[in-house]
């Protein structure tokens, strides 16, 4: 998916995918206010919601008289997407630049390592 998200709209999107099922929007709201710290009124969350759905990350369906929205975009697919979007445009595609950054920012530890190995061994 080549369709950016403000950091709003990720928090939103987070709050989304760490639910356990579909959630409606009272449940967003308090997601995002209690676990990532942010005061927003239902109003604003409909708003990115409203978003979200039009970029294609998430899909609305009533149920009764409240409006349900399911992820359509997985959290790592996403973030994936956002980590090679990263690379190219920060060190010209170059994987190793981005590693080194990474690595730089805190110690690995080994099942990381033989992790990447691992990733690395079956592409090379």
């Amino acid at each position: 998916m080549n369709v950016s998200l403000t950091d709003c709209e990720v928090i939103v999107m987070k709050s989304v995918w760490e639910a356990e099922s579909d959630v409606a929007l009272g449940e967003v709201v308090q997601r995002a206010n209690q676990k990532l710290d942010r005061p927003w009124k239902p109003q604003t969350v409909s708003t990115f919601l409203a978003r979200l759905v039009r970029k294609g990350f998430l899909e609305m369906y009533r149920n009764g008289r409240m409006f349900f929205y399911e992820p359509l975009i997985g959290e790592l697919e996403y973030g994936k997407g956002e980590i090679v979007a990263c690379a190219n445009m920060w060190q010209n595609n170059d994987p190793s630049v981005y590693l080194d950054a990474i690595i730089k920012k805190r110690a690995l530890r080994p099942e990381e390592i033989q992790s990447l190995r691992k990733i690395i061994e079956e592409e090379g």
